[in-house]
């Protein structure tokens, strides 16, 4: 798959109609878009009628574009009383607009100025993957795939109830009209799933009849004669069965508050348990973490998670914010030096090979990021000017607050034990009485999981981590975040944070001496001179144990329900134990995965669809580790 979007260039026809110069065809009839997306998507898939009474919708479109089909199905969503609870939309675009580029276009229709102004205030990064927002007060999501279609599909996990088939004509673009794309929306259908299109040409309505579809000819719109519309007439598998909407969320750190949250933002009840008298405390309970993604040159899992996690972040503290439960962080940027003149070169290839966005990512020499440390530095690197700091117990108090009602919490509440007891789960503190009870539990009581016999399969490791904090003044240097094998933060209340240590292992909960001169070392490393003035016998921090996993990537899923020793293949085939989840393994990255995380674990309970592609949602499986190994392949190796 291509690392690099490149946003569509278009001009207008004499007639004034937005065209693409890649495409050679215009992005909607001359009789009028808005019109088109009434009549063809709308009606042709039976909408607003087939929505009504229903607890939620998901529509799939195979060409965002303009964003017009998106807008006119938004608007005919909030003006139909008897509409679903909760509409999902998801789109596809290899050649998305900029921001300032859709603003001009969608001027044209004033009667969705409101729609159109949220769609561009929340416009992710244009970046290869899957970006989720969440609009109308959490009502609507959509969920954006920039990449190729073919490409994107085969990793999208939904089940959808209406496709709207659009795009550029077959001739200007034929493999989204082809039998293989057509598979794929097959693939994901839902029970009594419609299909519209404005394309009336015989090949299509025969691939879409081969693949499962009845797509009948029907009037079309304006001066085009016919449309095709039809429903899935082949073997649907039934909807899964619907747990009680209540949960036990087990840790009240950034990855518990925020899986609580976003399954209150689904309208379930959740309980909040939690040793600790308040949220935010363990690993979670720093002063200041660092928020950045992690690039690669061949944009590996990592990477691409990360990604999407920073991305989703930004939007998910925006929407926070907006309700009235700010996050206490800085978006002050992250600035990642090079650690020699060799790594500086392979940065550089990176952000020359992924051509992200400048506000995104970008690559600054020695010379400018010293200006934008205020410190002289020795090389270049990554300057993130979106990234920055989060103070986590900030992050956490905030995601309870915007659960509000729907979330209780027990604090003060030591987990003993798990029972499974018919269709519940019952958490018994350690004198045997119940703290609580729901048919589904998450697990994300950070090391703590370990001590829970039924996530025995998971080899969540404890990585004791030790920060030092430096006695800094307002506004003085560096007052950007600063990493180089090791991190420091701006001025926070008067402390400035480095660090941080990393002993697998090692339970000891002291401060020690040694621990912060190794800080030191590392602040020495990133800003030379810098860490002179510090007397480590002197200085206060903090320690805190993380859960870190063997390959660096999360445990977010279903907890499997079988031993580590037993190897089986394929993911799918692995039992797992009913209602019972992970959230773990988040390790040094925690802030800028929570979020994220807390949005797919919650779309897998919810039966929502999956805001991340399915190969990173298998690399993240806790039950990865009982797959068996690959076969060698046969033949002759050269």
């Amino acid at each position: 798959m291509s690392t690099q979007i490149i946003p569509t260039q278009f001009s207008r026809t004499d007639e004034g109609i937005p065209y693409s110069t890649l495409f050679d065809d215009v992005y909607h009839t001359a009789d009028g878009g808005l019109g088109q997306s009434r009549h063809v998507f709308l009606a042709g898939n039976g909408l607003p009628l087939r929505w009504q009474g229903q607890a939620r919708f998901t529509i799939l479109e195979t060409g965002f574009g303009l964003g017009l089909n998106f807008l006119t199905t938004w608007a005919a969503w909030q003006d139909d009383p008897s509409r679903c609870a909760h509409l999902h939309f998801i789109s596809v675009e290899k050649h998305p607009f900029r921001t300032e580029d859709l603003a001009q276009l969608h001027a044209s229709w004033p009667e969705l100025a409101s729609q159109a102004e949220a769609l561009r205030r929340h416009w992710p990064a244009l970046t290869t993957g899957i970006h989720r927002i969440h609009l109308d007060g959490g009502r609507v999501t959509l969920t954006l795939i920039f990449g190729d279609a073919l490409d994107a599909l085969p990793q999208l996990d939904a089940r959808v109830n209406a496709f709207y088939l659009d795009g550029f004509a077959p001739a200007c673009n034929p493999e989204l009209w082809s039998a293989t794309l057509f598979a794929q929306l097959a693939r994901l259908v839902a029970p009594g799933a419609s299909i519209a299109t404005w394309s009336a040409n015989g090949d299509v309505r025969r691939g879409l009849q081969a693949a499962g579809f009845v797509a009948e000819r029907c009037p079309g719109f304006g001066g085009k004669r016919e449309m095709l519309a039809g429903r899935f007439r082949g073997t649907v598998p039934p909807s899964p069965a619907e747990t009680g909407r209540s949960a036990l969320v087990i840790g009240a750190g950034v990855a518990g508050t925020s899986v609580a949250e976003r399954l209150a933002a689904r309208g379930w009840q959740v309980t909040v348990i939690d040793a600790a008298p308040g949220p935010g405390h363990g690993a979670s309970g720093n002063k200041a973490g660092v928020f950045r993604p992690l690039p690669s040159l061949d944009d590996n899992r990592l990477a691409r998670i990360t990604r999407a996690g920073f991305l989703y972040g930004l939007h998910h503290m925006e929407n926070l914010s907006a309700a009235g439960h700010p996050v206490r962080w800085g978006q002050c940027g992250v600035l990642h030096l090079a650690r020699d003149t060799k790594q500086e070169g392979k940065m550089h290839a990176v952000v020359d090979a992924h051509q992200a966005p400048a506000d995104y990512l970008r690559f600054v020499d020695a010379g400018e990021a010293a200006q934008i440390v205020g410190w002289p530095v020795a090389l270049g690197g990554w300057w993130f000017p979106d990234g920055g700091w989060i103070k986590p117990p900030s992050l956490c108090a905030a995601n309870l607050a915007a659960g509000g009602e729907r979330i209780t919490t027990r604090f003060g509440q030591t987990l003993d034990h798990l029972e499974r007891i018919g269709e519940e789960w019952i958490a018994f503190a350690p004198s045997g009485t119940e703290i609580a009870r729901a048919p589904v539990v998450v697990l994300a009581n950070g090391v703590g999981i370990r001590a829970v016999s039924q996530a025995a399969p998971l080899p969540v490791r404890s990585a004791r981590g030790q920060v030092s904090h430096l006695p800094a003044s307002v506004g003085s240097a560096p007052r950007v975040v600063v990493c180089r094998l090791g991190y420091v933060s701006p001025e926070v209340d008067g402390v400035r944070c480095a660090g941080a240590t990393f002993l697998a292992d090692d339970d000891g909960t002291e401060l020690r001496e040694d621990e912060h001169r190794e800080n030191l070392t590392k602040l020495d490393f990133i800003l030379p001179g810098y860490a002179a003035p510090y007397d480590p016998a002197q200085l206060d921090g903090r320690v805190g144990f993380r859960p870190a996993s063997p390959d660096r990537l999360p445990m977010v899923g279903a907890i499997p329900a079988v031993s580590i020793a037993e190897k089986i293949t394929p993911l799918a085939d692995i039992p797992r134990q009913p209602g019972l989840y992970a959230a773990s393994g988040f390790g040094a990255r925690g802030l800028v995965w929570a979020s994220l995380m807390g949005e797919l674990l919650a779309s897998q309970i919810h039966g929502d669809p999956l805001p991340l592609e399915r190969e990173l949602v298998d690399a993240m499986d806790p039950a990865r580790y009982l797959l068996k190994p690959p076969r060698p392949s046969a033949g002759n190796e050269e």
